[in-house]
């Protein structure tokens, strides 16, 4: 008896792939097929007439994908090391340049340092303690100042060129600090000079009238031929007044570098032929009229410090960063 196919059955039979009145919908079949390698239209590799699934070319497909995000990884990491690369060679073509430039600064630098030592020991060998006008700094001659100067400036060149040619950071350090403490030491004082301006001229007018009584003694000579360069050169007499020296030889006389026309004992005639212009002023206001000069002078000195301190420094950086990129 056969059953009507109104009557309701708990069990189904599947509807096959060919049957019309299947359940899937006509492009179903072919969107899943594609994504698990099954061959869309029933054209396998056998040619059946129907569709065939394929787990080997789903892995395979897979194994693909992972093996593509491995080569992109490894491209990107080498087009790091590439960056990086270029990097460090940009620093170490950037570090030898300033290397160089940094030894040839420091070379000119040591170079005057020899040239400032070699007059210092020339005035001390051939004129004594040249220029020494100040009793109560008997050792603060000019021979004495250009030696120390031009020993110190030596060392601060020598230590830079070391530590330019050889990329050494401590020198380099060593090198900045000091030029840095010379620079300070060099503005404290200008900016003190410039702040106690009369202390000083008191002080210093002191000083030198109890200088006019080592004049022509026994040891001194550096003073002697300080005070006769000086009256001679700048026409003048005394600290103050050609009457400083009467306190010196009790009497009125001066010394023969103060006349007018040089002759042997030409201080012992009348005052009339003795330079009358006082030596402490003129010299001030020599100096006061080469102002512009001096200023000059002493802002080359501070630009060449300052040049000094940026090579050192520039250099510094340039070697810790090719370390930290080429270790």
């Amino acid at each position: 008896m056969r059953r009507s196919s109104t009557d309701e059955s708990p069990y189904r039979r599947s509807p096959s792939l060919d049957s019309k009145d299947a359940g899937f919908a006509p492009g179903t079949f072919r969107r899943y097929s594609g994504l698990y390698g099954a061959s869309p239209g029933g054209q396998d590799g056998g040619g059946g007439g129907g569709s065939s699934f394929c787990p080997q070319a789903a892995k395979a497909q897979y194994r693909s994908a992972k093996g593509s995000k491995y080569v992109v990884f490894y491209l990107d990491l080498s087009f790091i090391f590439l960056l990086e690369l270029r990097r460090c060679g940009m620093a170490r073509t950037c570090l030898q340049g300033v290397k160089y430039l940094m030894f040839a600064f420091n070379l000119l630098f040591w170079l005057g340092g020899c040239g400032i030592l070699g007059v210092g020991i020339w005035l001390a060998v051939t004129q004594g303690n040249f220029a020494t006008l100040s009793p109560s700094f008997p050792s603060l001659s000019a021979a004495n100042l250009l030696i120390v100067m031009g020993t110190f400036v030596m060392a601060i060149g020598f230590v830079g060129c070391i530590g330019a040619i050889k990329e050494h950071k401590c020198l380099l350090l060593s090198f900045f600090v000091m030029l840095l403490t010379v620079f300070l030491l060099e503005l404290v004082v200008a900016v003190l000079f410039f702040v106690y301006t009369d202390q000083i001229d008191t002080y210093a007018q002191r000083d030198l009238k109890k200088g006019l009584h080592l004049y022509g003694t026994e040891g001194n000579i550096g003073l002697t031929n300080a005070w006769s360069i000086i009256q001679t050169d700048f026409r003048c007499c005394g600290v103050s007044n050609y009457t400083d020296w009467f306190e010196v030889y009790n009497g009125t006389r001066v010394p023969d570098s103060c006349c007018l026309e040089f002759s042997d004992s030409c201080g012992l005639h009348s005052p009339g032929t003795w330079w009358k212009a006082p030596c402490y002023e003129t010299v001030k206001i020599w100096l006061q009229e080469n102002l512009l000069a001096v200023g000059i002078f002493g802002l080359c000195t501070a630009l060449v410090q300052i040049l000094g301190l940026t090579f050192a420094m520039t250099m510094y950086c340039q070697v810790a960063k090719a370390d930290t990129y080429c270790a």
